[in-house]
Formats: structure tokens, C-alpha cells, sequence
């Protein structure tokens, strides 16, 4: 349940930002850069976000050192993320599912699909960084 909640919160800090960084980016970095590089430049400010958040996230919740919970909540944390991203495609573009992933950027992409990963191990990771 512990990791339930802790990826809940971790998973709300990052969607509040990517929320409100999306918004500029879309507003007003996208038409003045391209929409690549608007959102490559986005990419480093989202893992400052996420390395805070999961930071924050594994003292907030005492998660234990073992790995299985930090992950558990980072995977939890990443389902919700995605579940909201269909959500909003769906509901607020007025878009398919098959429409929003074909008109992706593939290189800005990957790099989501990469930012995703690191989302998912960063209570991990952070907990090895502080470690060392």
C-alpha cells in the first residue's frame, strides 16, 4: 500500500509539471523553435523534476531501502503518468490513440521512451546516489 501511495504522489508531482511546462512549450517555445527541439530543450527541466520528485517521493514515504518497493512505486508512478497521457490525447486533442503515436517526432520520442525509463528507477537511483 506503501508504494501504492508513494507512486501516486511521485506520479502527480511529475504530471503537475509536465502539465504546466507543456503549456510554454506548446505556447510559446514550440512555435518559435520547433516542436523537436521545443521538446528535447523541455527534456533536462522534466529529470530535474523527476530526480526531485523521487527524492522527495522515497523520504516522504519511508520506502525501504530494497529495490522492489522504489521500483514498484516508479512503475506505478509511469502506469498512472501514461494512463493520463492516453486520457488527455483522447480527450482533450480529440485524437486516436494510433493518430497521436504516428504523428510523434521520432527522435523526441525515443527520448520520452528514455525520460520514461529513468522515471521508473529514479527512486532507485537516487537511493544508490546518496549512497556513494
Amino acid at each position: 500500500m506503501r508504494e501504492l501511495k508513494a507512486g501516486t504522489a511521485y506520479f502527480l508531482w511529475v504530471f503537475a509539471a509536465g502539465f504546466a511546462l507543456g503549456v510554454l512549450r506548446e505556447l510559446w517555445l514550440a512555435p518559435w523553435l520547433g516542436t523537436r527541439t521545443a521538446e528535447l530543450a523541455e527534456m533536462p527541466v522534466m529529470l530535474a523534476v523527476v530526480v526531485l520528485a523521487a527524492r522527495w517521493t522515497v523520504r516522504r514515504f519511508h520506502l525501504t531501502p530494497a529495490w522492489p518497493g522504489r521500483l514498484a512505486a516508479g512503475v506505478i508512478a509511469v502506469g498512472w503518468l501514461l494512463l493520463a497521457e492516453v486520457a488527455l490525447v483522447v480527450g482533450l486533442r480529440g485524437l486516436t490513440l494510433a493518430d497521436y503515436l504516428a504523428g510523434r517526432d521520432p527522435v523526441a520520442g525515443m527520448a520520452y521512451v528514455v525520460s520514461l525509463l529513468l522515471m521508473v528507477f529514479m527512486p532507485w537511483l537516487v537511493r544508490r546516489a546518496g549512497r556513494q
